[in-house]
C-alpha cells in the first residue's frame, strides 16, 4: 500500500539537482554519471544487483562491522539506534515504524535530493532491510515540499514491492524540518517544530510507536553494505570505512554532489569542483564551522580529519568562499536567515538569535564589537529546545576567527571594499521575501510603546528611541510587527520589503 500524506500546498515544479562526480570507484552514485537520468527498478537492479532480507541480529551486526554512522549531521551510530528500537519493542510488544528523513531543509544540501531524484531505489532498499529486520508496521518517507525528488520517490514506491506499507509525507521546506523531533511531530500531524522536551524516536515516534529514524544517505549506505558485505565495504575509506557524499557549492565553479572514499584529501574535492582561491571554507553547512583555506587544504574528508582542522563533516556540506565577495556580509545574511528560521518557542531562538543577528550586522557596518557577537552567541549556547541556537552560534563565532583580516577592515573603514555576491545560498526568509521594520525619524518622538508591544523585535536605545538592527522579521512575528505599527502615536513605524 502506498499513501501520500501531504502538508500545506501541492508540491511545486521539480528542480534540477547538481551534477554527480565520483573520486574513485562510485558506489551510491554508480550509474548516475553523465546525463541526468533516474534509475528505475530495472536499471537499479542491473547496476546494484538483488538484495535479500536481514534478521534483526544480522542488521545490528552489519551496521557495527562497517561502523555505519548517521549521515544527516550528528553521526550517531546506526547500530545503537536499531538496538534502542528493539529494546523499546520488546518492552511494549508493538511493531515499530521506519522513517527515512529526506527533508534536507538546509539550503546548501543536495546529496539526499540527488539520491531521491536519481537513485530512489537504493534508499528504499535500506529502508526495506530495516523493515524486514524489525518487522515494521510501516515505512514513512519524509520529503520537503520544494518538489525535489518527490515524483521520483513516488514512482519508485509504485515500482518496488516493500515488506511493509509505505507512505510519503511532505513537510514544510524549512531549515529546522530535518530535526528529528520536529519531523516526528510533523508526520504525526502536529506543528512541525522541535518538541519542548527531549524525546527519543526509538521510544515513541510515529503514532507513538518505537521508530527507527535516519536520513536517506544512511539507508543507501546500508543497502550498499548489505550487498558488498563488511570486508568489501571496508576496501574503501580509512578509519571510517566506505564512501561519503558531499554537497559542494558556494564559490565552486563546478557545483556538484561528490562521492569519495572516507579520508579523501580535501584539496582533491575542491580542485575537482573548480574552487578558486579564497579566505576560508565552511564545512558542515550553516551549523558548521569556518576553516581558513590553507588549513582546510591539510584536512581529509572524515569526521576525525575535519575535526582536527577545526571543522565538522556534519551532513557533508562544503561551502568555499572566494575573494570576490565580502565574507562578513555573507555571514550576516546567513545569521539573519537562521534567526528567522527558528521555531520561536524558546528564549534563545526567540530573543537570542535576533540579538546575535543584530550584533553581526553591527560588525559588518563597522559600528559593532566582535566581543558583542561572542557575548550574544554565548547567551544562547546550551539553552535551546534543539541544537539550532548552538549551531547558529558556532557558525557566527567561527567566522570571527576565519575572517579576522576583514573584521579589521570593517572596523577601520566600515567596509572591506567588496560587494556581497550571494555565494552562500540563502532563500527568501518568507515566501514573500524579507520584511523589515523601519522608522521615519522625522516622526519618531521616543514614546517607547512599540517596544512594549513587540519586545522580540524592538529594543530602546539609551535615549529611548527604537533600535531595530537589520534582521528580517520572522513570519510568525509579522502580526506583532503590525500591532506595534498600529499603536505608534506618531505613525513612525513602517514595514519595508516585498508585500503579500
Amino acid at each position: 500500500m502506498i499513501r501520500l500524506g501531504t502538508r500545506d500546498r501541492p508540491a511545486p515544479a521539480p528542480v534540477r539537482v547538481p551534477e554527480v562526480l565520483a573520486l574513485g570507484r562510485p558506489r551510491l552514485t554508480a550509474g548516475l554519471h553523465g546525463p541526468q537520468h533516474r534509475l528505475d527498478l530495472r536499471a537499479h537492479l542491473a547496476v546494484h544487483g538483488p538484495l535479500g532480507p536481514l534478521t534483526a541480529a544480522g542488521l545490528v551486526d552489519l551496521a557495527e562491522r562497517v561502523r555505519l554512522a548517521g549521515r544527516g549531521g550528528a553521526g550517531f551510530p546506526f547500530a545503537k539506534k536499531v538496538r534502542a528500537v528493539l529494546g523499546s519493542v520488546d518492552r511494549r510488544t508493538v511493531a515499530p515504524a521506519v522513517v527515512v528523513n529526506a527533508t534536507e531543509g538546509e539550503p546548501a544540501a543536495w546529496k539526499d535530493k540527488v539520491l531521491l531524484t536519481r537513485a530512489p531505489h537504493l534508499v528504499l532498499d535500506g529502508a526495506a532491510l530495516a523493515a524486514w529486520a524489525l518487522h515494521a508496521a510501516e515505512i514513512v518517507i519524509a520529503v520537503a515540499d520544494d518538489g525535489v525528488g518527490e515524483a521520483s520517490m513516488l514512482a519508485a514506491l509504485r515500482e518496488q514491492p516493500l515488506p511493509a506499507p509505505a507512505r510519503l509525507v511532505r513537510v514544510p521546506h524549512r531549515f529546522i524540518s530535518g530535526e528529528g523531533g520536529a519531523l516526528v511531530q510533523g508526520i504525526n500531524g502536529l506543528p512541525h517544530i522541535p518538541p519542548g522536551i527531549k524525546r527519543r524516536a526509538s521510544d515513541a515516534g510515529v503514532d507513538g510507536r518505537p521508530t527507527l529514524l535516519s536520513n536517506a544517505e544512511t539507508y543507501a549506505q546500508l543497502a550498499v553494505a548489505a550487498r558488498l558485505g563488511p570486508a568489501r565495504y571496508a576496501e574503501l575509506g580509512d578509519e571510517e570505512s566506505g564512501t561519503v557524499l558531499l554537497s559542494v557549492t558556494g564559490s565552486a565553479a563546478r557545483p556538484a554532489v561528490v562521492e569519495c572514499p572516507a579520508g579523501t584529501p580535501v584539496p582533491a574535492v575542491l580542485d575537482a569542483c573548480g574552487v578558486p582561491d579564497g579566505p576560508a571554507v565552511l564545512f558542515g553547512g550553516f551549523h558548521g564551522r569556518w576553516v581558513p583555506l590553507a588549513k582546510a587544504r591539510t584536512a581529509t574528508f572524515s569526521r576525525r580529519g575535519l575535526r582536527a582542522a577545526g571543522g565538522s563533516l556534519g551532513a557533508g556540506i562544503v561551502l568555499p568562499i572566494d575573494h570576490a565577495t565580502c565574507p562578513l556580509g555573507e555571514v550576516a545574511r546567513v545569521v539573519r536567515y537562521l534567526a528567522a528560521e527558528s521555531a520561536g518557542q524558546c528564549g534563545p531562538c526567540r530573543l537570542g538569535l535576533p540579538d546575535l543577528a543584530r550584533a553581526v550586522d553591527a560588525v559588518v557596518a563597522g559600528t559593532g564589537d566582535p566581543a558583542a557577537v561572542r557575548a550574544a552567541a554565548g547567551a544562547v549556547v546550551g539553552r535551546g529546545a534543539c541544537s539550532h541556537p548552538d549551531g547558529t552560534a558556532g557558525f557566527a563565532t567561527s567566522a570571527l576567527e576565519a575572517f579576522a583580516d576583514d573584521l579589521h577592515r570593517h572596523a577601520t573603514a566600515g567596509t572591506c571594499g567588496r560587494p556581497v555576491e550571494g555565494r552562500l545560498p540563502v532563500p527568501g526568509t518568507t515566501p514573500h521575501g524579507e520584511r523589515r521594520l523601519t522608522v521615519d525619524w522625522s516622526r519618531c518622538d521616543a514614546h517607547g510603546l512599540c517596544a512594549d508591544v513587540a519586545p522580540d523585535l524592538i529594543r530602546l536605545d539609551a535615549n529611548g528611541f527604537p533600535a531595530l538592527g537589520d534582521a528580517p522579521i520572522p513570519p510568525r512575528l509579522e502580526p506583532v510587527a503590525r500591532e506595534a505599527i498600529a499603536v505608534c502615536p506618531a505613525l513612525a513605524l513602517r514595514l519595508a520589503g516585498p508585500k503579500h
